[in-house]
Formats: C-alpha cells, structure tokens, sequence
C-alpha cells in the first residue's frame, strides 16, 4: 500500500482551511525606518509563542532508533510544538489567530498554550471573543504572566512604516519591518477590510501583533497573499470592536466527493455565547462543525440523486458489462463524458512471505489495495486482531517518518483507536480502523472489507480535525467500492466460518466442497456442482465469485454475476458460469451484439470447442431459448490447458452442464 501525506477529496474549501495553519513564507523586505530601541522589552514582554506539547509516548515502532541528533538543537530538546504567536491586549485577555487556536481541535497534541521569552508556558483558561471569518481569538489565562498591554492605533495609514512581530520558524519571537501597503476587501463578501502589509512572516507568525514605529498594536498577522509576496493582517480595532461573549461564524467554501467533480457551496454560520473552558469551546465547535459537513455530504448526494450511480443514462454500459474479475477493489466514479466507470490504478505486487501478497493501487487521493493474507498467518488473528493486517501492509515500507535527512520506516501502528463495523448500502461489512500518527498530527483512517483470502481496503490521511469529515466521506465512498471475493477453498473454508463477515449478498449462497469429492454453488440465480471427474477439488484449487451491480426488476443489486474455479492459482484449467442480462435498445452496439451472440448461442456460444493461447475453450449458454425472450442468460465455458480433441471438450462440457441450473429468467 503506497501510503503518502495526501489530502483527501471530501473536504471543505473555502479561503481559509478550517484546520491549517497559515502558511506565511514571503522573502524579508529592508525599510529604511527603524523601530525605537525603547520599544522592544515591552514588545517582546507582550508577545508569547503558542506552543502544543509533543506527545509524551508515541505509539508507533520504527525501524530502528529515531536519528534525533540530525534535527537542530532547540527542536529536539523542546517539548513542545511552536504553532503560532498571541499578544497580551490588556484586562488579562491575549489575542491570536482564530486558525491557530483551532490547531487544538481534536489534536493529537497537547492543547495550545503561550510560552514567553523565558520559556515559561501558561495555561488558556477560557475563550472569550472569536470570529472565524475575521480569524482571531481573544482568551484569558489560568495563571497571569504579569506582562502589560501594548498601546495600540486604530488609525493608521497605508503608506507608514510596520513592524511583524512573531514566532518565526519556531526559534522565538523576532521582529522585522516593513510598510502598509494597502487595504483590501475580505474575499467572501468585502465586509470589511483586510490591512496589506510587506514586513516579513514566515511560519509561526500567525496571531502576533502588527506594530507601528511606535510600538503600538495595529493590526493581527494573519496570513499570506496566495498572489504575491504581501500579508495579510486584520486591523486591531475590528478584534476590540468585536462582541463580547460571542463566538462568530460565517465562512464560505464548496464540498466535494471523491466520485463525481460537482461540487455544493454553502455557508457554515453559527454563533454562540460565550466564555467557554478551551475543552468547552472545542466541544461546541466540533459539534456545530461536524453537523455542517453531515448535511454538506447529504445536500451534495441528494443532489446529483437522479444522475449518481446507480441511475442515471451514464450508469447502463456499466450495469450490464461482465464482471470485472481483479482482486484490487476499483472506484465507480463518474467520467468527464457523464458516465459511470470503473477507476482506480494498480501498481506492481510486494511479495510477503509464505504465499502472502500486496497488491497496492490509488483513487484520487484514496489509497486501495488487496491483501492477501500469507499462510502462515491463522485467518482469525488476521480477521479479529488489526494489528495484524496493518503490520503487514507497512511492510512494504510505504510509511516513513523524515528526521533530518532521514526517512525512518514505521513497523507498526500499534493499536487503532477507532475499530467498528460499517455496512454499506450493499449490505457489505467493512471493518473501520483509525490509527493516529501523533508526530504529523494526523490520522490513518482505513475501511477494510474481509474476503476468503485476506482483505481488500481503502485508505486515507486526514489531518486530525477532519476526522469526522473524512470518516464520513470515507464510509459513503464504500457505496461506490467495486470488490470481488476470492481464495482458494481452504481459505474459503476458514472464511465462510465467519458469519459475521459475510456480505448480505452471501445470505442466501451455499458454498459446499468435499476435497477430492464434490463442489456445490446455490443461490437464488443458479446452482452450479461437478466432482473431480470434470475439476479438481482441492485446498489449493481458487473460487473467485465475481460481483456487479446490475439490474434485478425495479431495483439495482451488488451480487454475484461470476463464478470461476480453477484446479490451482497459476492453473490454466478452469470452469465458469457468467450471467448475462439482456441489452436494451438505448445500449451500445457492441453491447447489443454481444447479447445477441449469448441469445442465439452464435459462435463462440456454440459449444464447438476452439483453441489458442495454449488453450482450448468450448462455451454453451443455459437458459430459456430466444422465443421466450428471456432477460438473463448464463454461458458455461470449460478451459483446459492445451490442444484438447473436440470430442474430450464436448464430454467436460456435458458433465458442467448436467450441474448447472439456472433459476432466474
């Protein structure tokens, strides 16, 4: 499984990630007015850095030691993360950026807290003020630094020297100047005016003041111009101005889904009272959030309704193509012509040890893969223990931690956090594991289904916050999974053991073998048994069952369309049964034809045997004859490796006919 730091396609996308932290990296700029020297104690006495503890034990194991002695002096022997800069504004109250605050949603870090110039860290009591539109934060602290306020001018021009006060690069507070250029409308609806300025940021002056040649305060850095080398700042007097008690939102961004490029747009607005315990506040907020992006998904789905999978005129070729019989899963998703498709890439195998196997592949920014569970591995250890499959897909040394210079492999994940079932709109059971990776911040999230040998999944990175969006999108993105089952028989044995495994769409099947005696497949569309005589029955010998969605009356169905046994893995001798459904007249024309091939048993449905490739086939068809104008057919087809003479084919192909029936017409 090829993991990367990605970012995932279910997501919100306004102008400002809900999440990230600004990413402030414009070149340093020389201003011929300095900063009086008199300013700077009560500067730097008023600005703190906002620090997150670094997780006091790491879950993962490495492949060795972490080379620690490569990073910088400062960053491996602080215990904390630096993430942003926060001022003092007077009456016990500090002010940063809404952004940086948030950082502490949902983190796997330590919650934020100020840190001044002598490495002394306060505490954040209570959230006070906040807009996120206007991005800050006013706040109060369990503990007072004693540190006084700044002066501050609500007045001042574009055209006067300033002064970007800030955590830069996590290495403390500096202070660089520059001038205020311009204002500029807010992006969303011009309701106010952002401040342009040119002093230097880099990342970590999120939140810090920005000040005149005074030293007093007149405006919060706030971000970088995505355009050009100038920053944004939001003017002081709008952070006083501001309601008290009050918590505002009202940004503006678009939802997207992995399967389709559509996307919904719409406004997450919400305000509530205010002061509220940090812990209090994140609760309210993840709250508020995450019910915005539940009825986001849902206005986005219920809105392409009548064109999303499986309706819609773009869904009929795939609804009636033969199963697709690969054991990566694959993606239906919405091409640029409108119709639905199979998607998905496929990348060269990992091998493992005994017989064991990755086959790794990527939707999007999703990562697929199927895992075939080594022999030495008990099924219910892989099934019950997702240490165990997830230990084996690092294996590929797919996820590496970068230290310094080096790219250290993690081993594992230890435990997940999250391990619950899911079951899709198909009646399929997928187990859902979230593992954290504490040192990005991040989380893995992977919807892994069970089949006879092994697992097929997708997976995912999601920042810490967008858990719950991810997940969401994550678990919808199942219904548009594309899986078949395969293994041999002994893993199909250990499999169908498992009840609680099973896809609904198994309910009804019987799937019985006596090795060396007998075969049997019942289901409600056809029942399909032979002895050795025809094929080998044993361990080793494969079943794949081939899945569609495909049409079943007034309903579309997720079942199984394809059975295909061979005598061993790599054997070139096999049978099959295919379900054929009649083309309509609004279908392609090599659709049409090839229905009409299997209607009127026309070559290669003729059951003359034919060779090549090292082969020889022979395939009948079963079924009601043309005049009863059936809608499904089946095609039997017996495939033997070599020259075989007409007359053996004709034999095996009469023992595969005389056990299979066909109950659906």
């Amino acid at each position: 499984m090829a993991y990367r730091n990605s970012r995932p396609a279910g997501r919100w996308t306004g102008w400002k990630c809900l999440i990230a932290l600004a990413c402030l990296t414009v070149s340093s700029t020389t201003w011929a007015v300095s900063l009086a020297p008199e300013q700077l104690p009560a500067i730097q006495a008023t600005t703190f850095e906002v620090v997150a503890a670094k997780p006091a034990q790491d879950p993962l194991t490495y492949e060795k030691p972490l080379p620690l002695d490569l990073l910088p002096f400062q960053e491996r022997n602080d215990t904390y993360y630096s993430i942003g800069t926060a001022f003092a504004i007077g009456d016990g109250r500090y002010a940063t950026a809404a952004h940086v605050l948030m950082a502490g949603a949902d983190s796997l870090w330590g919650v934020p807290a100020l840190r001044d110039n002598g490495g002394k860290v306060y505490a954040i009591d209570k959230v006070v003020k906040f807009s996120l539109q206007q991005d800050f934060a006013v706040f109060t602290l369990k503990q007072q630094p004693g540190a006084s306020a700044l002066p501050v001018n609500t007045s001042a021009a574009a055209g006067q020297a300033v002064y970007s006060v800030g955590n830069a690069y996590g290495t403390g507070v500096v202070i660089r100047d520059g001038l205020y250029t311009s204002d500029t409308p807010e992006q969303q609806d011009g309701r106010w005016k952002w401040m342009r300025f040119s002093a230097a940021a880099s990342p970590g002056n999120s939140g810090g003041p920005l000040v005149d040649q005074e030293g007093k305060v007149v405006g919060v850095v706030l971000a970088k111009s995505p355009n050009e080398n100038l920053n944004y700042a939001l003017p002081i007097r709008m952070l006083l101005d501001a309601p008290e008690g009050q918590a505002d939102i009202d940004v503006r961004g678009g939802y997207q889904f992995d399967v389709f490029d559509s996307t919904v747009s719409g406004n997450f607005r919400e305000r509530f009272a205010l002061p509220l315990a940090l812990d209090a506040f994140y609760a309210t907020y993840m709250s508020r959030l995450n019910a915005f992006y539940d009825g986001q998904l849902k206005a986005l789905l219920d809105g392409q309704s009548e064109r999303l999978f499986p309706n819609g005129e773009g869904s009929q070729r795939l609804l009636h193509e033969i199963a697709d019989m690969g054991d990566l899963p694959r993606i239906v998703a919405r091409d640029g012509n409108g119709t639905w498709v199979l998607a998905g890439k496929q990348e060269n195998d990992t091998r493992l040890s005994a017989n064991g196997y990755i086959t790794p592949g990527s939707f999007g920014k999703n990562m697929l893969f199927h895992l075939r569970r080594p022999d030495d591995v008990p099924a219910d250890k892989l099934y019950d223990d997702p240490t165990v499959p997830m230990d084996l897909l690092l294996r590929t040394g797919s996820l590496k931690r970068t230290v310094g210079t080096e790219n250290v492999t993690v081993k594992s994940l230890g435990k997940p956090t999250v391990d619950a079932v899911h079951v899709d709109a198909w009646g399929r059971r997928w187990q859902v594991w979230i593992w954290p990776i504490p040192y990005a911040n991040a989380r893995l999230m992977t919807m892994a289904l069970p089949v006879p040998d092994g697992y097929v999944g997708i997976s995912r990175y999601a920042m810490a916050m967008q858990e719950h969006d991810q997940l969401i999108n994550l678990k919808a993105l199942t219904d548009f999974a594309y899986v078949n089952l395969d293994g041999n028989l002994a893993q199909w044995r250990d499999y169908l053991a498992r009840k609680d495994l099973r896809p609904s769409a198994l309910a009804g099947v019987d799937i019985e073998f006596d090795y060396g005696k007998r075969f049997r497949y019942a289901s409600q569309r056809m029942e399909l048994s032979f002895t050795p005589e025809l094929q080998s029955i044993q361990p080793d010998s494969v079943l794949t069952l081939g899945f569609m969605f495909f049409p079943d009356g007034n309903k579309v169905v997720w079942d199984v369309a394809e059975l295909w046994l061979s005598a061993t893995r790599n054997d070139q001798n096999y049978v099959m049964a295919i379900r054929a459904q009649a083309a309509t007249s609004s279908m392609d024309d090599d659709v049409r034809e090839d229905w009409d091939r299997v209607l009127h048993r026309r070559h290669p449905n003729d059951a003359i045997a034919r060779d090549g490739d090292d082969r020889t086939r022979i395939t009948a068809v079963v079924g009601a004859p043309a005049d009863q104008a059936p809608s499904v057919l089946y095609t039997a087809h017996y495939v033997e490796e070599g020259k075989q003479s007409p007359e053996a084919m004709k034999a095996k192909l009469e023992l595969l006919l005389k056990g299979l029936e066909v109950r659906e017409h």
